[in-house]
């Protein structure tokens, strides 16, 4: 299968990152799959990037009891690095989209992107998986 098949979802990624200094944005399962990622970062990297923001996630949601005595849900992670932010939101159940910018981004623009695809993706990420059409020929389907 191509890249274009395997990124359906990548253009509405690609409408995140239209925005003054947002570098890319990848969609991954909790299980570290990347499901689908913006132009501008190739297909090898995001996958790279989605293994290691699924343990990110991960690390994150283990610790909310600092946050909270009770189980506190996991809603996004935030890290900065000395010219860049990552932002990590979830994005439906075992979703997260996950975006890189420079430090000089407007992080609330961001965010507030972020949560808008989120909402278009809903749709998307809930619909269940296609299931085969029934095999409609004599004998075994092998």
């Amino acid at each position: 299968m191509n890249d274009h098949m395997n990124n359906e979802l990548g253009w509405m990624l690609d409408e995140v990152v239209k925005m003054p200094e947002a570098r890319h944005a990848i969609l991954l399962s909790a299980d570290g799959m990347l499901r689908a990622h913006s132009q501008g970062i190739g297909r090898d990297e995001a996958e790279r990037q989605a293994a290691g923001l699924s343990g990110l996630q991960s690390i994150s949601r283990s610790t909310s009891e600092f946050c909270a005595r009770e189980e506190s849900p996991w809603r996004q992670t935030l890290v900065e690095f000395a010219h860049g932010y990552v932002f990590l939101i979830a994005a439906g159940p075992g979703a997260y989209l996950a975006v890189s910018a420079s430090d000089e981004v407007d992080m609330e623009a961001v965010t507030y992107r972020m949560q808008k695809l989120v909402d278009r993706l809903g749709k998307e990420l809930t619909s269940p998986p296609r299931q085969d059409a029934p095999w409609l020929g004599t004998g075994s389907p092998a």
